[in-house]
């Protein structure tokens, strides 16, 4: 019987450096290294700071992962990197030195979607991801609804943010309320000591007339414009921001939009599994909603543990794995770094 395969990710996208080793659906390491610490001061990611922050640490995690999982470069039967979508400088990074390495050790690169390869890492926590499934993606770059028939063959995108991701609105909104960057885990804190009906902030693309061409879009921009607002009403009138009460408000705003718009997307789609995947599925607060909207319908909640939720190595090892274990060819030598890279390509 043919052991499974042993792949190796590399993640470069935006400004966490990772590299994943997976055998199967088995995580043997997950080596990273951020940046964010060198762009907080700048309130987002600055994208020449992350490709130079990509160039340093991209060896040093490279053995890193190697050492944890107790392999060498020769024993990994492929080598998957992030193609894109994400910043291109940073992509041409990973994907420079995925092309290395393939080279040097003679193994079969694959470049992979990023946004793909955020459902893929849920098989390492659950298992082989039922098929097909709704993923609901929602980071500081995206917040997607996608049904996925086949991981190894692509995706059908269902509905997309049209102006600011969930994750973006998290970091804004954190700026506003004086807490650090990134904004989602500070938000996610200081929620759990206020009240989530203290204040009504607007759900975007819900009401009946969205419903209609938007129903599965997302819209965060309009959100994040009310709660500056209404903290600006307050300063101006010398009363005092209650940080926590904004910060409850704000999310429960976000996460049942979220919540709302992936289990209608299941119903309609007679999916009885969703997915949950990307940085802002950490957030606690859109676990709980997310289950008991699902509950409600039979519909089975899968999210990853909060640690493979954000970028890293290990999810674009997994899709990787899915890749070679499905027999897909694998990406040529002069294979681009696509920062547009499209939901319907799981494979470059």
């Amino acid at each position: 019987m043919k052991s499974e395969p042993l792949v190796l990710g590399i993640e470069t996208s935006c400004d966490e450096t990772g590299v994943g080793i997976v055998r199967g659906h088995t995580l043997l390491a997950d080596a990273i290294a951020s940046s964010v610490d060198e762009h907080a001061r700048f309130g987002g990611v600055v994208p020449e700071v992350a490709s130079r922050a990509h160039l340093e640490a991209m060896v040093p995690t490279m053995q890193r992962a190697l050492d944890t999982a107790g392999v060498t470069l020769a024993d990994v039967d492929a080598i998957a990197v992030t193609a894109g979508p994400g910043l291109a400088g940073a992509l041409l990074v990973g994907v420079a030195a995925a092309k290395a390495y393939a080279v040097a050790a003679d193994k079969p690169l694959y470049g992979v979607n990023h946004l793909a390869a955020h459902v893929a890492v849920d098989t390492l926590e659950h298992g082989p991801l039922p098929e097909p499934a709704v993923a609901l993606l929602v980071s500081g770059g995206h917040s997607s609804l996608l049904l996925v028939d086949d991981l190894a063959s692509g995706v059908t995108p269902l509905g997309n943010t049209i102006d600011d991701a969930a994750g973006e609105a998290f970091d804004k909104v954190a700026r506003l309320l004086g807490l650090p960057f990134p904004g989602g885990p500070p938000i996610d804190r200081a929620a759990r000591e206020g009240d989530p009906a203290s204040i009504s902030f607007p759900r975007g693309l819900t009401g009946p007339r969205d419903l209609e061409r938007h129903r599965f879009d997302f819209s965060f921009s309009g959100l994040k414009t009310a709660v500056a607002r209404w903290v600006e009403a307050r300063q101006r009138a010398g009363e005092p921001v209650p940080v926590n009460d904004v910060a409850a408000s704000f999310q429960e705003a976000v996460c049942d939009v979220l919540a709302a718009k992936a289990v209608d997307a299941c119903r309609t789609s007679g999916v009885e599994t969703l997915v949950i995947g990307g940085g802002v599925a950490a957030n606690s607060r859109l676990r709980v909603v997310a289950e008991q909207r699902a509950a409600k319908y039979g519909i089975t909640v899968r999210v990853p543990r909060p640690k493979l939720c954000t970028d890293n190595g290990a999810m674009v090892a997994a899709l990787g794995s899915h890749l070679v274990a499905a027999g897909a060819q694998p990406s040529s030598l002069d294979l681009p770094a696509d920062s547009a890279m499209p939901l319907t390509v799981v494979t470059g």
